[in-house]
């Protein structure tokens, strides 16, 4: 019933989520709902409609944690953390019915409504798993997917 009530943008975002990466080496810029887009070195917002996920990879939730954000030298660092949650309180003070709000690390106990989110292009059984993020899971990617697809129009 809500997606008939909401707006062409809200209802897309209920279909296909956003994602954004927050990092040093770049703006903030739109990302793949893949596994590679998960870097220790990035922060990822997630906006699903009804769940806003602010992800900290690795290295940042480590930093955060030994509060680096505290000490003038560090300021960029400061701004980097603050900037995805200033973007997630617009969202959510634009949105009604307001969306769960959610801060996760990664490699912790929150990261699974990100995690379950993603393509899982890399998975337990992949050759490279430095790509990003593993998702152990037997699904398969949409790359495989769209490649066995492609396979079975070719033979018919």
């Amino acid at each position: 019933m809500v997606l008939v009530r909401e707006n062409a943008t809200n209802s897309l975002v209920m279909i296909q989520p956003t994602l954004m990466s927050y990092s040093f080496q770049a703006p903030p810029a739109p990302a793949m709902l893949d596994a590679s887009s998960v870097r220790p070195d990035c922060i990822l917002l997630l906006d699903t409609f009804f769940y806003v996920i602010v992800f900290h990879g690795e290295t940042i939730a480590a930093w955060r944690d030994q509060r680096y954000q505290d000490h003038e030298e560090h300021a960029h660092f400061r701004t980097l953390l603050h900037q995805p949650l200033e973007d997630a309180n617009a969202i959510m003070d634009a949105r009604f019915p307001v969306p769960r709000y959610i801060i996760a690390d990664q490699h912790k106990s929150e990261a699974r409504f990100l995690i379950c989110k993603l393509n899982p292009s890399v998975t337990h059984n992949s050759t490279d798993i430095h790509a990003g993020q593993v998702i152990p899971t037997d699904d398969v990617s949409l790359k495989v997917f769209m490649e066995h697809l492609m396979k079975l129009a070719v033979e018919s």
